[in-house]
């Protein structure tokens, strides 16, 4: 194991942790084939086979689980070195890692752009998960900030509300529904419903939007990706409650429209969120100063706000 790599195990842990190659790649910004290569690059190190594949699952060998806790270990030490030489750089020598959730993913980009333009020198650390994936990242302190909708009661964490988050329910524009006004809940209800999965931030806000009963939705497909399901409401599929700042893009084009149900828009924040016994490297905390002072603005001129098509 000596000629191992920090990349290796960091690439190893989040195939570990994801149990997917493809899931892994994405969320690492590589490609699949480099995320195999390092894996086999680990695997020769190690002499030892570290998944194994049963159908089209894989799975954990003995090794790699015991590897998986060690890797882990690793990865924070060489975290905390990184942060404690952050001290002596200041902001703009430091290194920003930040994970956001999905829905993050249409603005937060050119967020960091405009943050990097103000302090030169700043390199990034930037990953995109699911409400599951970002909680893991705080609990074993893989990354400085989450950026959320709903802090984590369950942690000992640091969260302020930055920025408005919209929740509209979307269809296709010659959708029945398009431009009526004052659509009751039970009327969409009725609709064929494209959704998020249980356990998501869209899941739970949808929960929140519907007065905490989905039993009485007529759910046609649950999809993990928010990418694919506006497609398929484009094509006619269904509708879908979604951040409005997902839509933004397809919203402007015409090629979503916003119904006008009674009680939506349900308003929601973006919170910024560490734990609390996080000391913060100075670009983290000039990044969280620079979201609670011009994060609301920013996101409003990245994907201003639609209102319902009457």
């Amino acid at each position: 194991m000596r000629h191992a790599t920090h990349r290796q195990l960091k690439v190893f842990e989040s195939v570990a942790r994801l149990l997917s190659f493809s899931r892994a790649a994405e969320e690492l910004h590589l490609t699949q084939p480099a995320v195999s290569t390092q894996v086999s690059k680990l695997e020769e190190h190690a002499g030892n086979a570290l998944f194994e594949q049963f159908g089209k699952k894989i799975y954990l060998t003995p090794a790699g689980a015991e590897l998986l806790q060690i890797s882990r270990a690793i990865i924070q030490q060489f975290e905390a070195a990184e942060a404690a030489m952050a001290q002596f750089k200041g902001v703009s020598g430091g290194r920003l890692n930040v994970g956001v959730i999905s829905a993050g993913d249409y603005f937060f980009p050119r967020m960091l752009v405009e943050f990097v333009g103000r302090h030169s020198g700043v390199t990034l650390n930037f990953t995109v998960h699911n409400r599951e994936g970002l909680l893991t990242h705080i609990m074993e302190n893989l990354t400085d900030l989450a950026i959320m909708v709903r802090p984590p009661a369950e942690l000992d964490t640091v969260s302020q509300p930055f920025a408005s988050h919209p929740y509209v329910i979307v269809a296709p524009p010659a959708h029945p529904l398009a431009g009526r006004c004052g659509i009751t809940l039970g009327e969409v209800m009725r609709e064929p419903f494209l959704v998020r999965e249980r356990g998501s931030d869209t899941w739970k806000s949808m929960q929140e939007g519907f007065g905490g009963d989905l039993s009485g939705i007529n759910i046609a497909m649950e999809i993990r990706s928010t990418e694919t399901i506006k497609q398929a409401v484009m094509a006619g599929m269904g509708i879908s409650f979604l951040s409005a700042h997902t839509v933004s893009r397809e919203l402007h084009a015409g090629s979503l429209r916003v119904l006008d149900v009674e009680g939506l828009p349900l308003m929601l924040h973006w919170y910024v969120v560490h734990r609390r016994t996080k000391r913060l490297p100075p670009v983290a905390q000039a990044f969280k100063d620079f979201l609670l002072a011009d994060g609301a603005a920013l996101i409003e001129r990245i994907v201003p706000a639609a209102a319902p098509d009457r």
